[in-house]
Order: C-alpha cells, then sequence, then structure tokens
C-alpha cells in the first residue's frame, strides 16, 4: 500500500467518490466534455498534492479513486473537484443551459473499491429532471 510522507506524518489515506450531474444529464457524451473533464480534474488534483488513482465517467456520473494527504477531508476534496471543474464546462459546453452542473450529493467511501451494485444503487437513488426529490438512500454493502 503506498504511503504519503509530510513532515510530521506517515500516511495513507484512499477515497473513493461517486458523484453525478444536476438531474443526472448525460452530460458526459457531449463531445469533448469528458476529456476536458478529466483535464481538470487531473490538474486539480496535482495542484493540491491529491494522486488521481481512478477516474470513470459514465454517461451520467463519474466515480473518482484519489490518495490524499491527512490534511484533507472528503468534503474538501469534492469541493476542489466540483467548484474547479463546473463553472468551466458550464461555459464551455453548456452556456446558459444549466445554473449548476454537479449536485451537492456525493458518495464517498473509504475503502479502495466498491461494487457496482453499491454504485449502481446510489445513482438510482438520485433524481432526474422533472421528478421529485428524495433522500439518496446510503448504500450500506462494502466489498
Amino acid at each position: 500500500m503506498k504511503t504519503k510522507q509530510r513532515a510530521a506524518t506517515v500516511s495513507t489515506v484512499h477515497y473513493h467518490f461517486v458523484f453525478c450531474p444536476r438531474y443526472r444529464r448525460k452530460v458526459f457524451l457531449i463531445d469533448g466534455f469528458k476529456d476536458r473533464f478529466v483535464s481538470l480534474t487531473t490538474q486539480i488534483c496535482e495542484q493540491n498534492d491529491i494522486e488521481l488513482i481512478d477516474l470513470e465517467c459514465g454517461q451520467d456520473y463519474c466515480r473518482m479513486l484519489v490518495h490524499t494527504p491527512p490534511t484533507l477531508g472528503p468534503a474538501d476534496v469534492m469541493r476542489l473537484v466540483k467548484r474547479g471543474t463546473g463553472a468551466i464546462l458550464r461555459q464551455e459546453f453548456l452556456p446558459g443551459k444549466c445554473p449548476q452542473l454537479w449536485t451537492r450529493d456525493y458518495f464517498v467511501s473509504a475503502a479502495d473499491k466498491i461494487s457496482q451494485k453499491v454504485l449502481v444503487k446510489y445513482v438510482e437513488s438520485l433524481p432526474k429532471r422533472g421528478h421529485s426529490r428524495e433522500t439518496p438512500s446510503q448504500p450500506t454493502e462494502t466489498p
């Protein structure tokens, strides 16, 4: 298992995230969107000492595995990625079409892997455009 070494700490902090565009829009099907998202996310991670281990984009979700310094919590990582990519991607690919690209919700696990069943359950729990808002169910299964 890979560790990060700093002046006073040695750590191995992995977070596995799943998050979706607002109303589960299928933004990753837009030509060039996925490549630009990956590029921006990689740049944000490099700037913040976050190692991007794996990044997968489905048509309406993103799954990301990162190795972070112990000073960054899951909320910090999501804030950096969502804020850092949202405005730029909206301006370049969706001008005037949506006021907010990402939902406020996300799933995070400290495990290196999550099952496909947990991923699908979380993504399906999020509302689509025109459907009422439901509280996302809390996936309980871990590998």
